[in-house]
Parts: structure tokens; C-alpha cells; sequence
């Protein structure tokens, strides 16, 4: 077994002068980095008095299950013999809020659009999005199913 660690720096730039004082006194801007690399603009959501032009952390988590499938079936593609050419996904994250304020992902569905070169391979283009799922780290810390609704084109 292999153990892998990841070290994120969240640093809050939102003190406007009055810390937390109340709800309304303070941004929820900050910034998200590792060493060596561009921070990320982040903010909450707009329905939690977020900056809406920054990533927000449910955005995040959406993308983050979104790019771990496209990378496994890129992976996937090019072991079993089969050219991409292109790759998009408009993926979706639906999460439920408690009255209580407390909320979580119950679905997240990818739709990705793949063009392959191989016309003889679609079939198994398509099959690669399973296992890609059953590999994808992300997807398997989630406590809900992701789904994935894949159209397979040839170039």
C-alpha cells in the first residue's frame, strides 16, 4: 500500500477591518495554494454571501470528482488502445441544506463528451467510463454513487 499526502494552504482574505464581528462585517474570500503553485480565488456561494466571479468549495468538490474521472479514463483510453481526442464534461453536483444550516452531496452526475479516433472501439470507450468511476479516488471517498451519463463520438 502506498500512502500519498497533500498539503493545501486556505488562507482567509476577507477581514475588512472588523474580523467576524457578525455575519454581514466580513468577506468569505480566500485563497486556496501549495508550494510552487497559483493560488485559487475562492469564495463561498452566492446564497451564503459569497463572491460570485471566485470557485466556491461545492464547485470545487464537483470539479475534483470531474477531472479524477477524466484522468482514470484518459488512463484507461490510452492502456487499452484507444485514441481521445477531445474531452468535456458539464458535470452537475446536487446538494441538499438542512433547515439547520448543515447540508451534502446526495448526487453528483458527469456527462462527459469524449471523440475518439477508433470507430471500432465505442463500445469499449464506453465501458472505460465504469471503470474509471470504480478507480476514481475522489469518487470512491464519496458517501453517495457518481454517476456518469457519457457520450462516446469518433473523430
Amino acid at each position: 500500500m502506498k500512502i500519498h499526502n497533500y498539503k493545501i494552504t486556505t488562507q482567509w482574505t476577507g477581514n475588512k477591518g472588523y474580523g467576524t464581528a457578525d455575519y454581514r462585517s466580513y468577506s468569505r474570500n480566500h485563497l486556496i495554494s501549495c508550494e510552487g503553485k497559483a493560488p485559487i480565488e475562492g469564495s463561498s456561494d452566492p446564497a451564503f454571501m459569497g463572491d460570485p466571479l471566485r470557485y466556491n468549495p461545492e464547485e470545487m468538490f464537483v470539479s475534483s470528482l470531474s477531472a479524477c474521472h477524466m484522468l482514470w479514463y484518459l488512463h484507461l483510453c490510452s492502456s487499452n488502445g484507444i485514441t481521445v481526442t477531445e474531452y468535456t464534461d458539464e458535470a452537475q453536483g446536487i446538494m441538499t441544506e438542512e433547515e439547520s444550516g448543515s447540508g451534502r452531496f446526495t448526487k453528483v452526475v458527469l456527462h462527459p463528451v469524449v471523440t475518439i479516433a477508433e470507430l471500432d472501439k465505442q463500445e469499449l470507450a464506453l465501458r472505460l467510463h465504469t471503470a474509471a468511476n470504480e478507480k476514481c479516488f475522489i469518487a470512491n471517498s464519496c458517501n453517495f454513487k457518481v454517476v456518469h451519463e457519457p457520450t462516446i463520438k469518433t473523430a
